[in-house]
């Protein structure tokens, strides 16, 4: 808040602090680094801004006025709390905002964090998951995660993290008599769908006809549809990396051995200029994991 009265100059006050600390002007020039005569000069120049004595020029060192002890108390209070606040702000881990889909999030980053927090321990990494497009700008977004097919924009940088390969999945307790199944067998579960409702190509393209079941069950997230599939309650799509660590696990089965490429694939997306160097070693590691697991 600006007041009618200019502050002090930044060196006196600091030549101020350092020499009632001491009450001798050549060991608050040593402090400095700077030379006794400096010091004195500094001093001398705040008295005057200020229009009063702050110390009494005695022969055996400096005396304090009633003024001025009272103003170094307040001075040596305002350099402890500029002090401690710029401690703060350099031990503050730095962040980073990665914008990913809620299925994105919850089947595969999540499972994944423990990895990422322990080896960087000073990002403190921050997910927000939704469907939205997000602005890097106007969101205070450093990464996202979402489903796009090139041409991007000039100001973006795309690294391709996995393709979009659509595969069925169950629980193995469905397909007890036996896989695969064809569309005959498929009809007799409930089918799971989400909101990209890719079941009619996927079984068009695997079976070359429609695939009409006893039962359909629709979700707004591909997360709750694989929660569902989990959970024995049909057979839902998704892209095989999300489901990858179920399927080696046994938690899940493909019935069906038709895998349907989308043509939209999985990139991460970061602005090309003003990149933070915490930003980058989050892109550098999402890039190596997605890599080690797709090859």
């Amino acid at each position: 808040m600006p007041t009618d009265f200019p502050l002090p100059p930044l060196n006196g006050l600091r030549a101020f602090a350092a020499a009632g600390r001491h009450m001798n002007f050549r060991a608050a020039a040593d402090e400095l680094g700077v030379t006794q005569g400096a010091v004195a000069q500094q001093v001398r120049g705040l008295e005057d801004h200020l229009g009063l004595r702050l110390f009494l020029r005695e022969p055996r060192g400096l005396a304090f006025t009633d003024e001025g002890r009272a103003y170094h108390a307040s001075v040596s209070r305002a350099f402890e709390q500029l002090s401690e606040a710029t401690d703060a702000l350099r031990s503050a881990p730095a962040r980073v905002t990665v914008s990913v889909t809620p299925t994105f999030a919850s089947k595969w980053l999540i499972p994944r964090l423990s990895d990422f927090t322990e080896a960087h321990p000073g990002i403190d990494l921050r997910i927000t998951a939704t469907e939205r497009v997000a602005s890097f700008h106007a969101d205070g977004i450093d990464l996202a995660v979402r489903q796009a097919r090139p041409p991007f924009g000039a100001s973006l940088r795309a690294d391709l993290l996995f393709a979009q390969e659509v595969v069925a999945v169950c629980s193995p307790s469905l397909t007890a008599d036996g896989m695969p199944l064809d569309a005959v067998g498929l009809a007799r579960l409930t089918l799971l769908h989400d909101t990209h409702d890719l079941w009619p190509r996927f079984a068009q393209e695997a079976f070359d006809s429609a695939v009409k079941p006893a039962r359909r069950l629709r979700f707004n997230q591909t997360t709750l549809s694989l929660d569902a599939a989990l959970a024995g309650q049909g057979v839902a799509l998704a892209s095989r990396f999300l489901v990858q660590r179920d399927l080696e696990a046994g938690r899940l089965v493909c019935p069906v051995p038709h895998v349907m490429e989308v043509g939209q694939d999985f990139y991460l997306l970061s602005p090309r200029q003003g990149v933070s160097s915490a930003a980058i070693i989050v892109r550098d590691w999402l890039c190596t994991v997605a890599k080690r697991e797709a090859g």
